[in-house]
């Protein structure tokens, strides 16, 4: 992990200082979160709990969980050795008794998707697919490192964008493969194994299959099987040597875990991803309720994500927010958005992103153009593209090494 403990990067202090749990994870100095959580004891009969009873044992853990943490990344105190059951089960368990009544995400639809005789928002049952996993190599630099980071993409979405950049895998719930937690955790594995700087788990929407997930990183550790079945979904090109150092702490599996999401999530998933998440890569796509219901179909949009994202900017978490510039979006959504960032979470690093393309029901070319959606059909101009950079600088914005990067910080705004 040499070559990515090196990267220039680095030497921003406006970076590093924001990153700097992460940067220590994915370097194997610090142990990840799901790690800590295994040292928290919960009782005997967690699985006997009644939910209530869940939520009230995962406050008080929360806390626990809160000075072991801050003792270890101040060099106080070892993990020690492992108990069961432990934080993590909680979690299992308050991920399984939801599911009865979901309410994983802002549309809090309560229906009971063990059952899957009714669907909501998200159209999911029980379980979750794969459309893919790789070393992604294609996402911020800090992120994507020197071998990529290892993303792990679900399928379907409890958002319905018009525009949306990866519809087939978000608006396709059954595109992809069948994944079982344990294939997740081994999919999560070999990625790390083979050098990924982080497992980034993204979609379509993570937030929908949360209980798949919050197990999976339960059953993290060194595996000694393969597993045929979840090879079916990984898409790299080149094969990746494995390399036990990479994710060794101290003799135990280590990867930080990175939340990719559009953010319309509930606040009890905050609270279960809370004491899980190493660093958070958040979208931030509307700047009024107007344009989320429009173009995503997506009511309470501004007050849900503005909320979630300030919250984990209170907790002091390693955050990297993403902003995609629109066309003809630039007064409504992209000025309010950066505003909000400049004067609720100054000094986060943010990707004001570049990468819109027609697509979906903005695609012309697609059988599912809708011509009510005709003003997206285009790319933003260079006009655009340049009047977000401009504002983002004046407003002060941690935004030049993560947008620009190395290549191209001589852009004049």
């Amino acid at each position: 992990m040499r070559s990515f403990a090196t990267l220039a990067i680095w030497s921003n202090e406006r970076i590093r200082s924001k990153l700097d749990w992460y940067y220590k994870v994915s370097n194997n100095v610090l142990p990840a979160k799901y790690l800590i959580c295994r040292r928290i004891a919960a009782p005997d009969d967690v699985w006997d709990m009644q939910e209530d009873e869940l939520w009230r044992l995962h406050e008080r853990l929360s806390a626990e969980f809160d000075q072991l943490r801050g003792m270890v990344r101040m060099g106080r105190r070892d993990l020690g050795e492992e108990v069961r059951p432990n934080f993590l089960s909680v979690k299992v368990a308050l991920t399984k008794k939801i599911l009865s009544h979901c309410y994983f995400c802002r549309w809090y639809c309560r229906v009971d998707r063990v059952a899957g005789k009714k669907l909501g928002a998200c159209q999911l049952g029980e379980q979750s697919r794969v459309s893919s996993y790789f070393h992604h190599t294609g996402e911020e630099l800090p992120i994507r490192g020197t071998l990529g980071s290892g993303t792990i993409f679900f399928t379907s979405c409890n958002m319905r964008c018009a525009f949306c950049q990866n519809s087939d895998i978000s608006h396709d719930k059954d595109n992809g493969t069948v994944f079982t937690p344990r294939m997740l955790a081994w999919a999560a594995w070999l990625l790390r194994m083979e050098g990924c700087h982080n497992v980034n788990f993204v979609g379509g929407e993570p937030t929908i299959h949360l209980h798949n997930i919050v197990e999976a990183i339960s059953l993290l550790r060194n595996f000694n099987e393969f597993m045929s079945n979840a090879l079916i979904a990984k898409a790299d090109y080149l094969p990746y040597p494995m390399n036990p150092r990479y994710s060794d702490y101290r003799g135990e599996f280590n990867v930080p875990i990175l939340w990719n999401s559009n953010m319309f999530m509930s606040r009890e998933a905050l609270l279960i991803l809370r004491e899980l998440v190493d660093i958070w890569l958040p979208d931030f796509k509307f700047g009024n309720n107007r344009c989320a219901l429009w173009l995503s179909r997506t009511p309470w949009y501004l007050e849900t994500v503005s909320t979630n994202h300030r919250t984990i900017y209170e907790w002091g978490e390693d955050i990297i927010i993403r902003h995609l510039v629109m066309p003809g979006h630039m007064e409504c959504c992209t000025k309010p958005v950066l505003r909000w960032i400049s004067e609720n979470m100054p000094d986060t690093p943010v990707n004001v992103m570049d990468q819109y393309h027609p697509d979906a029901y903005c695609n012309p070319n697609d059988p599912r153009y809708d011509s009510r959606y005709g003003d997206m059909a285009r790319y933003p101009t260079r006009d655009e593209i340049y009047a977000a950079y401009k504002y983002a600088k004046e407003l002060g914005l941690n935004f030049d090494d993560i947008t620009f990067e190395k290549s191209l910080r001589r852009v004049t705004l």
